[in-house]
């Protein structure tokens, strides 16, 4: 669930408490009708926002209900969503709908993740192929010319929002699109996500989605299964040197949210992988320490894990990974936080892989490394006030950078 910005202003606005009022509508409503009837407001209203960059008067909203009411909340949130990865355009005096879409990869390398602009033949290439295994045949798009990381995505709704007008109009009118000349710097990981996007459009009412268009959710499976197939040799022009898997392209939002996902897993494997090559060590001659951190607050919510790494002869921090929670893992982890887990253990083959945690303890398993310390105390969300990395629990609890000794070959030194 998303946190709350800290400089939010005492009193809405009037169009920050409309948007707050009509969400509240929303959660209320006694029928379908009159739900429609609140959302349709709701969205009249946040298109206006969006257009005019009012992304400010949003964020007042979604503060105050976050704290206020959560159903409303994620009634807003996901109103908010929907405005801005997705909008009816005219053409030719027929309505058209328009879908932002986002294709995840997940990547992982002691080398660099290429990111940034595409050859235009890749771009048709990619875009035949999206076309050919999982769009509706009657479906049009245009895909953005860049390979894009997570800090060069648009930075909210109201950006998304322009990206999603200015894709659409390109995919309906056949018009090419200019790569973009300027964007932000990639920090080199060991395991990330790179996008590509694009926008589709079909008429009004009609699928956008193979699935969609034979009614039939088996093809999802198959869709994803021939997009792997079909388009790997591809991504892997673009990103040599990586360990790639594909995610199946789907509505922006949630795409990026599964692609967040996803990579939890491989930052494990990439950091266990770099730090046996890099030091010449087996992963037995790792130790891991597991802390819990969060915002503090009465219910001691956890937002994430931060996991360091140590050599078990040497008690100093050399690496460390976050594991961000999403949706209802941090409600589900309450329930976990009462069961008790030893401090020193040796992971057991039968662990239950029913919260984060315990999936953490699996894949350090599945790694090779066995000695494991988890601290009990719920931690701040501390990172370093020079660089900005985030601080991680060594064995006595104390935070710190995480930092390779110095005989190490040089290579790859950032945190996922």
């Amino acid at each position: 669930m998303r946190r709350p910005s800290k400089n939010t202003p005492h009193k809405l606005s009037a169009d920050s408490q409309r948007l707050a009022t009509l969400a509240q509508a929303i959660i209320q409503a006694a029928s379908r009708l009159e739900e429609r009837n609140w959302e349709h407001q709701l969205d009249v209203l946040l298109r206006k926002l969006l257009k005019n960059n009012h992304q400010d008067v949003i964020d007042a909203a979604l503060d105050h209900l976050f704290k206020l009411e959560s159903a409303a909340y994620d009634a807003l949130m996901e109103c908010t969503e929907a405005a801005s990865e997705s909008c009816q355009i005219e053409q030719d005096g027929a309505t058209c709908d328009a879908l932002l879409i986002a294709m995840p990869i997940l990547a992982w390398t002691r080398f660099s993740i290429a990111s940034g602009p595409i050859p235009a033949d890749m771009v048709m290439t990619l875009s035949a192929h999206l076309h050919a295994h999982v769009l509706a045949a009657e479906a049009k798009m245009a895909m953005a010319p860049n390979l894009f990381s997570i800090d060069q995505l648009p930075r909210n709704h109201a950006e998304t929002y322009a990206l999603t007008q200015r894709l659409a109009q390109a995919a309906l009118k056949g018009s090419p699109l200019k790569q973009a000349t300027q964007q932000a710097e990639t920090a080199p990981f060991l395991a990330d996500t790179r996008y590509l996007l694009a926008v589709v459009t079909a008429a009004a009412g009609e699928p956008m989605f193979r699935w969609q268009a034979s009614a039939n959710l088996a093809e999802r499976d198959e869709a994803l299964s021939q997009w792997n197939a079909q388009v790997m040799p591809n991504i892997t022009r673009l990103l040599p040197g990586c360990g790639i898997e594909l995610l199946l392209p789907e509505a922006y939002f949630v795409a990026c949210r599964e692609g967040d996902k996803q990579i939890r897993p491989a930052s494990i494997r990439a950091a266990v992988h770099y730090l046996t090559y890099t030091l010449n060590v087996e992963a037995e001659a790792l130790q891991a320490i597991i802390g819990s951190f969060g915002e503090e607050s009465a219910d001691g919510r956890v937002d994430e894990y931060r996991v360091s790494f140590a050599l078990a002869d040497n008690l100093d921090v050399i690496y460390g990974i976050v594991w961000p929670l999403y949706g209802q893992e941090d409600d589900e982890e309450l329930q976990y936080r009462s069961v008790e887990v030893p401090m020193d253990t040796l992971i057991s083959a039968d662990v239950a892989r029913k919260s984060p945690i315990e999936e953490i303890l699996a894949l350090l398993e599945e790694c090779g490394v066995t000695k494991v310390k988890r601290h009990a105390e719920l931690f701040a969300l501390e990172s370093c006030e020079d660089c900005g990395a985030p601080l991680f629990p060594d064995m006595d609890a104390e935070l710190t950078h995480a930092e390779m000794p110095e005989d190490a070959p040089a290579g790859a030194t950032h945190l996922h």
